[in-house]
């Protein structure tokens, strides 16, 4: 082996290397996760946001051409908050910035990812996935603020 070849074996191990302690950063550090995947059932049919207690929510999300249902999500800070999601027509996508929340909604199946908003304000929902014509106009929104 020449040197050349030392030099690129080493820097592919490397990159490899970050690459590998950046997954494992983000899973434990900043404790982002992988969303998981709830069998289908019609209870999931309807959207909804229940308050299940003083700092948790269970929001019920149905994503189709083109809007989220419900388009707007209130909840006080500090709450943690359960999104299930769905489709109800094709693939969607379903991302709230400035958190870690980032799912796709597919027909017939439920993803699920808790997330808790410490901050005040109003995240913007943005679909991620090209769904057509009005894709562009696919939006929600959670807002942060007291609800009593």
């Amino acid at each position: 082996m020449n040197k050349y070849e030392i030099k690129a074996i080493i820097l592919s191990s490397a990159v490899l290397a970050i690459f590998f302690f950046a997954i494992l950063y983000n899973l434990f550090a900043r404790k982002i996760d992988v969303p998981a995947c709830i069998p289908y059932d019609a209870a999931f049919q309807q959207s909804a946001v229940k308050k299940t207690d003083d700092k948790h929510y269970e929001v019920y999300v149905i994503a189709k051409m083109w809007t989220f249902d419900p388009a707007e999500i209130v909840v006080d800070p500090g709450s943690t908050v359960d999104f299930y999601l769905s489709s109800a027509d094709v693939v969607h996508g379903f991302d709230i910035e400035n958190t870690s929340v980032n799912m796709m909604a597919v027909p017939g199946a439920i993803n699920k990812v808790t997330v808790q908003f410490n901050d005040y304000g109003t995240y913007r929902i943005v679909c991620h996935e090209y769904c057509g014509a009005g894709h562009h106009n696919m939006m929600g929104k959670v807002m942060v603020m007291p609800t009593n």
